[in-house]
């Protein structure tokens, strides 16, 4: 039997997400679908006075509107986030997700409490994985780098959809699919989870049922 799951990367900036298809019996997931939903802070360009060498000069700067406030553009950035999220997990069995951790920097808390939010919004099960997870699932290196991730993902799934660029004939992988790296690898870190083996064996029992009802005779 195989179901879908989605696997995610959650970021505030960049939100990565991996819808696949995954055999429940032997665990090995084929990718169907991939996206990044990406926010930024709603910014205007205007000119500014600024002191240049002594002098005063205009300069083009983009700064936020003065009629928006800033809790307002995050509400704005959050439901494009949660959004794009439902759309990706309609379909899906269930989701797997790296956790962020916290911070001590205000701002990174807010983006934190953000990518939270938009996850517990789930309603499929969420099963939970660590950053550290994420990376050994991929490269068996926990401390590898974004690149290693990458081309680590590109050499196990060489026919997902994979963001790329030409540059002199040549096809190269553009440095954004780091969160669609990590979204495939989260998939593959949570498969590992005694949580999923729950969800697996529920599914496989639900699977077993199935075959039973329809070899039984019909009344």
């Amino acid at each position: 039997m195989k179901v879908k799951v989605l696997g995610v990367d959650p970021s505030f900036r960049n939100f990565g997400m991996v819808v696949a298809e995954l055999d429940i019996e032997t665990k090995q997931f084929e990718i169907l679908n991939m996206e990044i939903a990406k926010t930024e802070e709603e910014k205007e360009s205007r000119l500014k006075a600024v002191k240049v060498g002594g002098k005063t000069t205009l300069k083009k700067v983009k700064e936020r509107p003065k009629d928006t406030r800033k809790n307002a553009d995050d509400l704005r950035r959050a439901k494009i986030l949660h959004d794009a999220l439902q759309y990706h997990a309609k379909d899906a069995y269930f989701a797997i997700a790296e956790i962020p951790v916290g911070s001590q920097d205000a701002r990174a808390m807010a983006s934190y409490g953000v990518c939270l939010g938009v996850l517990a919004s789930l309603s499929i099960p969420l099963v939970q994985v660590t950053p550290t997870e994420v990376k050994l699932a991929g490269t068996n290196n926990e401390n590898a780098t974004k690149d290693e991730m990458i081309k680590a993902a590109v050499k196990e799934h060489p026919n997902a959809p994979w963001l790329t660029r030409k540059l002199k004939g040549e096809t190269l992988y553009k440095n954004e699919n780091e969160h669609l790296a990590d979204a495939t690898f989260t998939i593959k870190a949570g498969l590992q989870t005694s949580f999923c083996d729950i969800i697996l064996a529920h599914l496989t029992e639900c699977l077993d049922i199935i075959r039973i009802e329809e070899r039984s005779p019909q009344k």
